[in-house]
């Protein structure tokens, strides 16, 4: 496929470095040593211009490619990217569109300018977090069927109630149905089979409904209730949006930031939160603001290393503090993932490069059966996708033990029509209108026929 990404900034460089793999890649950024960094590491072609510029486009022939991507820092030029290259006959295009007030516009501009997919990064990385909130145990938590289905990430702890057990056992020891599908352990990625023995420090994804995990964690002694409180430093976008959403969900809200007009701002947008001027890193002031009887604390401010300090300092503070912290930048992540600094982790630019991705591999899907959902895990080497069963999927009814499955892959779940879940084992088997859930090492499936060996 010929894609083409205006702008060379975090989330386009992630697209670059996964798209380039198989597709015709060209990037277009305004920054000449940009666009030299980005052609020396990948086969790509670069052009430096203006990517919403009717010449610039022409030069870099979008005439001929049948999607372009604008993740340029500017909503406006993103947007007239995007109307240039459908003029030029480009069939999708995706906008990377950040200023609220475009909210309200975002149906207009994809039925009246032709956007195939409007993603705004800060408002995606609210949703994740609130999923967490609701949620606080997992270190990570990703939806199948509109919820029903749940995987969640989640780190062994130490003298934890699985070390030493066999997956085999699981089931026998706990009574929860519930699938380990995947397992990090020391860099390794695993995707384990009924003889795999579990360790402490495992980064373990399991599925299964939301009642079912609950008892999960439950019988392991870990299990924490939905947040009520939350203190979030940051009168970010993000802030705005995850606050939003919180407080809809009946949630107590307590905001921080250094800058005066910026809470005067929030206060006025978001009334029912509690705004406060002040300095999110000072210990005392997290004290004086109750952070030990908070349930929950987001550090989301422009800094990652402030964000990794504030986080620390508050699960330090509070013993039993859900504790999330944004860190956009990918050694960082990498080394407060593996050390456990954090609780859980979230990235604007990661969230929006994973939708992106989304949509182009269900939009290269040529069957009917093609991805519905698709989340990928363990940086991108694993990949959960969710599949809808078409008339046309030749094994419906065959018993899944019949089946030849690709190495390296496990069904975690199937979503019946009637919305009952399936932990699947041999003798289960697919049924017309399923939703089932594929993880897999292979990153490269388009289709669920594409699970046969």
């Amino acid at each position: 496929m010929r894609i083409i990404i205006v702008g060379a900034g975090k989330v386009g460089l992630a697209l670059t470095r996964h798209l380039s793999v198989d597709n015709r890649v060209t990037v277009i950024d305004q920054n000449a040593q940009l666009i030299e960094n980005i052609i020396n590491i990948y086969d790509v072609m670069g052009v430096c211009g203006n990517g919403a510029s009717y010449e610039v486009q022409k030069e870099a022939e979008a005439d001929k490619a049948e999607l372009l991507i604008a993740t340029a820092s500017s909503d406006e030029i993103n947007i007239l990217a995007c109307l240039v290259a459908k003029k030029l006959g480009v069939q999708h295009t995706i906008a990377r569109i950040r200023n609220p007030e475009y909210e309200k516009q975002l149906r207009f501009m994809r039925e009246e300018l032709g956007l195939s997919m409007a993603i705004n990064p800060e408002k995606a990385a609210a949703r994740e977090i609130a999923r967490v909130l609701r949620f606080p145990v997992a270190m990570k938590l990703e939806s199948f069927s509109k919820g029903r289905l749940e995987l969640v990430e989640y780190r062994l702890a130490e003298r934890s109630a699985l070390d030493g057990m066999q997956l085999a056992d699981l089931y026998h020891n706990i009574r929860v149905r519930v699938l380990i599908c995947a397992v990090c352990r020391k860099g390794e990625t695993i995707i384990p089979s009924g003889d795999f023995v579990l360790h402490s420090g495992d980064k373990i994804y399991l599925t299964a409904s939301p009642e079912q995990l609950s008892q999960f964690f439950r019988h392991l002694g870990v299990f924490r209730n939905r947040a009520s409180s939350v203190m979030i430093v940051g009168a970010s976008k993000i802030c705005y949006y995850l606050a939003s959403e919180l407080l809809q969900m009946n949630m107590s809200v307590k905001i921080i930031d250094q800058n005066e007009q910026r809470c005067i701002q929030m206060g006025e947008r978001l009334p029912k939160a509690l705004v406060i001027v002040g300095d999110g890193t000072d210990s005392e002031l997290l004290q004086e603001e109750g952070i030990e009887s908070t349930d929950a604390f987001v550090a989301i401010t422009g800094i990652d290393e402030a964000n990794i300090l504030m986080s620390m300092s508050a699960a330090k503070l509070s013993g039993d503090c859900k504790v999330v912290a944004k860190i956009n930048r990918k050694p960082l992540v990498d080394l407060v993932s593996a050390e456990g600094m954090v609780d859980s982790v979230v990235s604007a630019a990661s969230i929006t490069t994973e939708l992106i991705l989304q949509y182009i591999r269900a939009m290269q899907s040529a069957s009917s059966a093609k991805v519905k959902t698709l989340h990928r895990l363990v940086d991108g080497a694993v990949e959960a996708l969710e599949f809808g069963v078409t008339k046309d999927v030749p094994f419906i009814g065959t018993p899944l033990k019949d089946l030849k499955l690709k190495n390296g892959l496990l069904l975690a779940g199937i979503v019946r029509q009637n919305g009952s879940i399936v932990i699947p084992s041999g003798n289960d088997a697919l049924r017309l209108n399923d939703d089932v859930i594929v993880v897999t090492t292979d990153t490269t499936l388009q289709d669920i026929n594409d699970i046969l060996a």
